[in-house]
């Protein structure tokens, strides 16, 4: 059977930069074509890209939060064509803006089911959350690398708060061995 570090998938890239200057986004969502942006619901300006599928919240201080992106690659991509966009509209934007990778979640399965109790007191209460009638998932909170794994009786698990892909790699690697370790993955 392959290794369960083998089934992560990144499922989400959030990712923020900026232009360093205010925009006008009422003037921004008339001359953007596909721009939604509704000040009642949401401060922020939504411009979607299709390829690669990503959401693009431009915020009126210049700050941009990019969203929905499958890798830091996609960000960059869709952050690039959103620049672009934005120098069309005479706009100024620098060549090369920072692009600062703010959370990646990813997804895998570590192939066997989960005893949640067991593994609850197994883990340790103090880096544990475990409330089955709040929510069917144990919360681990892991320190290094600095990520919130959650852990479902399925197996299945969803690694939050990387900055690094490898970090959800390294998650796996320890929560698979601190479960070996309990004698609870079976």
């Amino acid at each position: 059977m392959s290794s369960p570090a083998d089934s992560i998938e990144i499922q989400n890239v959030v990712a923020s930069t900026g232009i360093g200057q205010e925009l006008d986004l009422e003037a921004l969502a008339e001359d953007l074509p596909g721009a939604d942006f509704n000040p009642d619901n949401f401060p922020g300006l939504v411009y979607r890209t299709q390829s690669p599928k990503a959401a693009a919240l431009i915020f009126r201080s210049g700050k941009i939060v990019c969203t929905g992106a499958k890798s830091i690659d996609d960000v960059h991509e869709a952050l690039g064509i959103i620049f672009e966009k934005l120098r069309d509209l005479t706009i100024p934007v620098e060549d090369d803006p920072e692009i600062t990778v703010q959370n990646i979640v990813s997804s895998a399965d570590l192939g066997h089911n989960l005893n949640l109790n067991a593994l609850a007191i197994g883990l340790g209460l103090e880096d544990v959350e475990y409330e089955p009638e709040q929510f069917p998932g144990l919360v681990y909170r892991m320190d290094e690398p600095d990520v919130v794994i959650l852990l479902f009786g399925s197996g299945k698990i969803v690694i939050t708060g990387g900055k690094r892909t490898e970090d959800a790699q390294e998650a796996v690697e320890q929560i698979v061995e601190r479960i070996e370790g309990l004698g609870l993955l079976s």
